[in-house]
């Protein structure tokens, strides 16, 4: 189809016929041809011979028309090809109405070609079959070739252009309708009652709601507006342009209904989020006495899953059991789907077992719940019966078992889904793709997520959102933030797009970043929908700014127990013990319910302050007044509580003595108390049973080389180092990340590359001198004999140290500077941040990959636990 014109305003005045392109000035048709000999032939010779010499003594049109008409498609198509004249009008007719009803594509193509070669100019009755055939077969190229070939005059040219617009809304052209009939307004010919329901179907499709507008004023101007097909139409259109108001008053305003109407306004408010809006029409339909049908009931009962109510759910399965509804496929689906929505896969599993006959849909919709359920493996079993049972899965089925998939992590499964919605074109389908975007991402394939981003031909709001926290999920997260950047030229973000790229903020440190995305997120007017409220203070606590967290917790209205836990949360990492403890009682005294999160804050808040005695009944009145039973976390926190002040036999004795198998966590805070307290033999029995169950986690080596380097056990230091390089655990270099005027900057360990480091090496070297005249000079090593034994330089690598100066340098006196840390803050760092916070005055927060550090005229809000 050639580029349509520039789209006129829909009130044009009636004018006269206007002339329609040449053919010539059309694309090229693609009428389907066969050469003779490979054009089938399914006569016996009897009835070629019979046929032949009825062809040469009758009218050939006539013998047509009889083969038509008795259905033997092969003997006419046949006919219409060896006879020498043409048939007439009526013939043709015939012949593409059958070819219509078989549904017979290559006989109609090769019909239409044959009239194409014979005829220069239609009659509207043969184009406007040969229109309605080529429509129905979706060949809308050769719809165009015919339509231009007709005359431009007649009254019956409005069926034309009604199958041309229908034929274009139906085969997804939705644009291209509306242009065509504005097309048919300025060509002059008055629109039927045919017309405005196909128009409108296009205009809700879009959605355009402007152009809805403006052919409902049509639909008035030419005296339509009381007829219900129109009235109808324009119902669907306004609901699915998200304008239930304006359905709802054409509904009201409707003299006569049927039962379309009634299911259109009941659907357009279900669509638009009105459930109960919705039900309260479906009763006042009942009350009026409007028998519903099969549409109704399965509509409602869809809707009914959605509100919670058990109760009335029953009651659709009840009423479409005593309306004789029960065994339909499509109500038997909603039934599924209803079901799954109440979290009841008991009963939607009843109801599949209990079919006779099963679709894709039934399929996908017990797969689909089940993974909404929180079943992802009855999900994917359903989905390997499905293959059994040899039912194709379609698109929604593919999404639906990848969605399965991400939360088992069964990259297999996902790689053959993948395949199969190649084979099966379905890699076009946005549902498709961002269900991929999103297995590869949690299966830890980001770069596999990339690559299918890369070639969606389009990408939407959940694409954009899928990459952006998939980054966040690999700890790729200034890839996340680049990737929001990029998103905010085309695409609007919503709540999940933000809390994504604030948590990718948050774990690099990126206030400044952040507080940008606070303002796009108030811009939005959203700042109270979903987690927002809850990543906003996330952000703030992470980031070291206390005062925002609290400001945005106290303006946060409907505070759950996430905001407090995050509060909580820091209020321990800025050593605020004390402060922790006031706050679970103020949390209690609203009537929020602690969970276990919050007791975890709790009891990590008594280990950082020694509060052995608040732990221990912190401890015990989990169960005992809250029925919160321990979990794994909270024994490692006693375990750590107990092992900071140096209770070492007692924790041993406590993990000795707990009900529930002890994981690395807990005996690697047994660890971390040996490491404290230089106790070598039970830090070595702890570490023992740390490396059965984690062999490969680098940071429980770094605890054990710290105990062999404070005891002075360089020996076993080197072989631990030794058995790290073998593993390929000790390859990860320092960085830490420090935000200035909105850029973030990294720096390496030992990196020279950037191009203020000489300023900054200049920086360090007079804070080491001026450490060294205090007699506080920085501690490099533990051992004068090999700084390849130093665990400072090994396991540290004093990027913070670069990442700090840069920030001195670079932001106005007495505002305070903060870093993040890939990896922990050895005692060196540690020593010379508190002496630089004491020396510029100025507030220093570094977050390593142990714990927050707040350094504040010298001191840090550790309390040098584990740095003395």
């Amino acid at each position: 189809m050639p580029p349509p014109p520039a789209k006129p305003a829909l009130n044009p005045p009636l004018l006269p016929l206007a002339s329609l392109p040449s053919p010539r000035a059309l694309p090229p048709a693609r009428l389907h041809r066969l050469s003779p000999e490979k054009r089938p032939r399914r006569l016996s010779s009897a009835a070629v011979s019979a046929a032949a010499s009825t062809s040469s003594s009758a009218d050939p049109s006539a013998e047509l028309r009889a083969l038509c008409s008795h259905g033997q498609l092969a003997q006419a198509l046949w006919l219409l090809e060896s006879s020498a004249e043409p048939p007439d009008e009526d013939a043709y007719v015939a012949l593409f109405r059958l070819c219509e009803w078989r549904r017979a594509v290559e006989p109609g193509l090769r019909a239409c070609a044959h009239a194409d070669d014979r005829h220069a100019w239609f009659g509207l009755r043969l184009g406007n079959a040969m229109l309605s055939m080529i429509i129905r077969f979706g060949e809308t190229w050769h719809a165009w070739r015919v339509f231009a070939k007709m005359p431009e005059a007649g009254c019956w040219r409005v069926f034309s252009w009604n199958v041309m617009v229908g034929g274009y809304g139906k085969a997804g052209l939705l644009e291209e309708a509306l242009d065509l009939y504005h097309r048919m307004m300025w060509a002059g010919v008055r629109p039927d009652v045919y017309t405005f329901p196909c128009v409108l179907r296009s205009c809700g499709g879009v959605p355009d709601w402007e152009m809805g507008r403006e052919v409902h004023a049509h639909v008035i101007r030419f005296g339509f507006g009381g007829e219900v097909d129109v009235l109808n139409a324009l119902m669907t259109m306004y609901a699915k342009c998200g304008d239930a108001l304006a359905a709802r008053k054409v509904f009201d305003g409707m003299t006569v209904m049927d039962c379309i109407s009634w299911n259109a306004m009941i659907a357009g408010h279900f669509e638009n989020g009105e459930c109960n809006t919705g039900l309260e029409l479906f009763l006042t339909m009942l009350e009026d006495e409007v028998q519903p049908n099969l549409m109704t009931i399965t509509s409602v009962t869809v809707a009914s899953g959605l509100l919670s109510d058990i109760c009335f759910a029953k009651e659709m399965h009840g009423l479409a059991v005593k309306r004789g509804f029960a065994t339909d496929v499509a109500f038997c689906n909603s039934l599924i789907q209803m079901y799954a929505s109440l979290g009841m896969m008991g009963q939607a599993k009843t109801v599949f077992s209990r079919m006779d006959a099963r679709d894709a849909m039934s399929w996908t919709a017990m797969i689909s719940g089940y993974e909404k359920n929180g079943f992802p493996d009855r999900a994917l079993e359903v989905y390997a019966l499905m293959g059994v049972n040899n039912v194709s899965p379609d698109d929604i089925t593919i999404a639906s078992a990848l969605a399965a998939c991400a939360c088992l992590g069964r990259l297999d499964v996902g790689v053959k889904l993948h395949e199969l919605a190649e084979s099966k074109g379905f890699m076009s389908y946005i549902v498709v793709a961002n269900a991929l975007l999103e297995m590869y991402a949690k299966s830890k394939h980001i770069d596999k997520a990339i690559e299918v981003f890369k070639y969606m031909p389009e990408k939407d709001v959940v694409s954009w959102s899928s990459m952006i926290a998939g980054f966040c999920f690999n700890h790729r997260n200034f890839e996340a933030l680049y990737y929001f950047r990029h998103m905010l030229v085309d695409v609007k973000p919503n709540s999940v797009t933000f809390i994504a790229a604030l948590a990718a903020c948050a774990a690099t440190g990126a206030l400044r970043s952040g507080k940008e995305i606070h303002a796009h997120v108030l811009r939005c007017g959203i700042e109270s929908e979903g987690y927002l409220p809850n990543a906003l203070i996330d952000l703030y606590v992470k980031c070291g700014q206390t005062g925002y967290a609290w400001a945005q917790f106290c303006a946060h209205g409907a505070k759950d127990v996430v905001s407090w836990n995050i509060m909580l949360g820091g209020f321990v990492a800025h050593g605020h013990g004390d402060t922790a403890l006031s706050f679970f009682n103020q949390m209690v005294k609203t009537g929020e319910c602690p969970d276990e999160v919050t007791f975890v804050a709790l009891l990590c808040a008594c280990s950082r302050g020694g509060m052995v005695k608040e732990g221990w009944e912190l401890f015990h009145s989990m169960t005992e007044k809250y029925s919160i039973l321990p979990n794994l976390k909270h024994y490692a926190c006693m375990v750590d509580l107990l092992s900071r002040v140096g209770r070492l036999t007692e924790a041993y004795n406590f993990i000795s003595e707990m009900p529930i198998t002890p994981d690395a966590a807990v005996w690697g805070a047994l660890l971390n108390g040996c490491r404290i307290h230089r106790n070598v033999e039970l830090g070595e029995l702890a570490a023992k049973y740390v490396f059965e169950l984690e062999p490969n986690d680098a940071g429980y080596y770094v605890l054990l080389c710290d105990l062999y380097a404070d005891a002075g056990r360089w020996d076993k230091l080197s072989r631990v180092r030794k058995t790290m390089r073998d593993k390929g655990l000790d390859h990860d270099s320092g960085c830490s990340w420090v935000e200035v005027k909105g850029v973030v900057h990294a720096f390496l360990t030992d990196d020279e590359s950037h191009p203020q480091i000489r300023e900054i090496n200049t920086v360090l070297e007079g804070i080491y001198e001026r450490m060294k005249a205090s007699d506080c000079g920085p501690v490099e090593s533990h051992s004068p004999e090999d700084k390849e034994v130093s665990k400072d330089d090994i396991f540290c690598g004093h990027s913070e140290r670069l990442a700090v100066a840069f920030g001195l340098i670079s932001t106005a006196p007495g505002t305070p500077v903060s870093v993040t840390k890939n990896q922990y803050t050895c005692q060196s760092c540690h020593r010379i941040l508190k002496m630089i916070s004491n020396i510029v005055r100025r507030d220093i927060i570094v977050r390593d990959s142990k714990e927050l550090h707040h350094f504040k005229d010298g001191s840090c809000t550790c309390g040098d636990e584990g740095y003395s």
